[in-house]
């Protein structure tokens, strides 16, 4: 075991992190957005509609991160329709590509989680706020979707956990991420087990600091479960 060259591997390994931190939190942001519309989509009672969004998070949970980031990255420009539009400035950046993929997935993912959770808001609680006068739309936005944000932050929290793990996907479209470094560095020095050691404990600690993140989220929205003094 080499301490002295995992020590000097830090800094290095530590330069790929704002990268990380970056594909991470705009991932989970735009998937947050994306995944709220395919639930509303899933639940619109429009069988055409419900199909079409019922087959993307399909599609997207059955396939591995990897082909889906590499379909998009190789896959994207064989299309001429891609390369002639506007979108093909982003898309043919690795780094956009990586956003893409990522996003896609984790709106997938959350998407059921907040499905149901929404599904899971006792009815009674929802026939309360109309027979007080709100409507449907009024009645969601302060009673349902509330209480149902309370419900799924624990499988969405496994599911940040999981996001941070995946950036590490990105360093194969040649983005020099966390990583991606570490691979750089493996190719140079030959020492896989110290700088994959390194890398992990890195990972680690950002999954730890979202674990604590979600609990405190969990804390604050659910005053009523907390241990009375």
């Amino acid at each position: 075991m080499n301490w002295e060259l995992m020590w000097d591997s830090v800094p290095r390994l530590l330069g790929g992190l704002p990268l990380t931190i970056q594909l991470i939190v705009t991932s989970l942001a735009l998937g947050a957005v994306l995944a709220f519309v395919v639930a509303l989509l899933r639940l619109s009672g429009n069988r055409v509609v419900e199909g079409f969004a019922a087959a993307y998070v399909f599609f997207f949970r059955g396939t591995p991160l990897l082909v889906q980031i590499f379909l998009i990255y190789f896959g994207l420009g064989e299309f001429d329709v891609v390369k002639n539009s506007f979108a093909w400035t982003l898309l043919r950046e690795p780094y956009w590509c990586a956003i893409l993929a990522l996003t896609l997935n984790t709106a997938a993912y959350t998407s059921e989680v907040l499905r149901g959770a929404i599904l899971s808001v006792p009815q009674g609680q929802v026939e309360a706020a109309r027979a007080c006068g709100m409507s449907r739309a009024l009645a969601f936005r302060r009673i349902v979707l509330p209480v149902a944000i309370r419900q799924m932050l624990p499988a969405y929290g496994n599911e940040v956990i999981l996001m941070v793990k995946a950036t590490s996907l990105a360093s194969t479209i040649t983005l020099m991420e966390v990583t991606g470094i570490a691979r750089r560095m493996i190719a140079q020095t030959f020492a896989v087990f110290e700088l994959f050691i390194v890398a992990g404990a890195i990972y680690l600690v950002l999954n730890f600091i979202a674990s604590r993140l979600i609990k405190f989220a969990e804390w604050r929205l659910t005053p009523y479960l907390r241990a009375r003094a």
